[in-house]
Formats: C-alpha cells, structure tokens, sequence
C-alpha cells in the first residue's frame, strides 16, 4: 500500500489536550467554591476555614466527607497548579476562588451542570435541573440533557467526555448522569450506593409513619383514661 506523504509545509495535527483527572477531595473543594460563588456571594471568595466547613456539610453532599484543614489545603494547592483556584489576597485573610469554567474550557451551563454533579453525585437530568436552580435556571430538561450530552461527546483533542450517562439502576425510571473528572467510574459500585439510598430513604419514610402512628394511638389512650376516670400508665 503506498501513502501519500503529507503537503508540503502542513501543520501536523495538534496533540490532544491532556485529560484532566481530580482527585475525590479536589473535586469536593472545587464543587465547594462552586456553589457559594453562586449562592452566598456576599461571603465569596472562602477563607480556608469557610471552605472546610463547606466541604464537610451534611446536607447537600454525597457522599458526606470529614476531610481536615490540612488535607483541604493541599487540595487548593494543586488545583492552584492546574489553574482551576486562584487566591483572593485583597484582605487580611487569605480567600480562594474557583477558575473552573476558563480552566476547563466549557460554558457557564456546563460548568454549571459539573459542579453539582461534583457535590452530590450521579443524578438524573430532573434531578439537575432542580438541584442547579439557585446556580442557573434551566429552561426545561432538554436543556439539561442537551449540554450533558454534549460534555459526553466532548472531542479528544479538548480533552475527551467529561459526563457518562450511566445504565438505569434497579428500580429507577430514569438514568443517571456522573462527572468523569476523577476518572472512570465503578457502575457496579455507584448501583449499590444508589440502592442503599433507596433502601435507607425507605425505612426512614416506614420509620416516620410508625412514629405518626404510635403518637396517635397514645393520644387516643390518653383520651379514653380521661373519660374512663383511670390513670394513665404513660
């Protein structure tokens, strides 16, 4: 087989931009800074301290971390490296902001999109929408699904997928969407994760209903002691 050799003075093809791989805590720091960009700017850029309390909330995070001032550092420290945070020295205390958009070349709804999936884990594409809509008001889930599947089809040389639409887990109606940015991801892991949501989701909705219906059935008791004359036994 003969090749044609290439035109005279032809640029060769551009390397593929490398892919960018976060570790879980960096990815927690930067979802982080994120979302108080979004929804408490008055307090925006974070102190080192306000970020550390953001990383380990309770609410709104999955999965739930109890990561140390130290450990955080480091996390800004690298993503420093990568030109994703920069650092705010405009007061006495050293405040950190997030360059995530610029750093990784997506629009703001991409971004926008990633970072929630970066703080509380695969969703659903409904479930993004309501979840993002103090960062940026979609206009519908087609919206949604239209920049998901764009960052899954993102080309090589910008630096591949950043999204995967997962297979439809046991007992879901919809797929779920997770971010790539700590490289691939463990479906079979992800599927017991979300089953044990479900299974705990539920026995606190059975745990509720018990509790509702003892206190009506004590109430009752209380009611008929008084109208029997007898004492309650408590």
């Amino acid at each position: 087989m003969t090749l044609t050799p290439p035109a005279f003075g032809s640029a060769p093809a551009p390397a593929p931009a490398p892919a960018l791989l976060l570790t879980p805590i960096e990815a927690r720091v930067l979802g982080t800074l994120m979302e108080k960009a979004r929804t408490v700017p008055d307090s925006y850029p974070l102190s080192l301290n306000a970020l550390v309390l953001g990383c380990n909330q309770k609410t709104t995070r999955d999965p739930i971390m109890n990561l140390t001032e130290a450990e955080v550092a480091d996390a800004v420290s690298s993503l420093k490296e990568h030109q994703l945070v920069r650092e705010n020295s405009g007061s006495r205390v050293t405040r950190f902001e997030h360059n995530f958009q610029r750093g990784v070349g997506v629009p703001e709804q991409s971004a926008v999109l990633l970072g929630m999936l970066m703080l509380r884990g695969p969703q659903t594409a409904a479930e993004l929408r309501l979840n993002t809509e103090r960062w940026y008001k979609f206009a519908d889930i087609s919206s949604v699904e239209g920049f998901l599947e764009e960052l899954q089809d993102r080309p090589e040389e910008k630096g591949g997928s950043l999204v995967v639409k997962l297979a439809k887990a046991p007992g879901a109606r919809e797929q779920r969407w997770a971010h790539l940015l700590c490289g691939p991801v463990d479906e079979s892991v992800l599927a017991q994760g979300h089953g044990a949501r479900m299974a705990d989701g539920a026995t606190a909705e059975r745990l509720e209903r018990l509790e509702t219906e003892v206190a009506q059935l004590r109430a009752t008791v209380a009611k008929l002691c008084v109208e029997l004359g007898v004492a309650d036994a408590g």
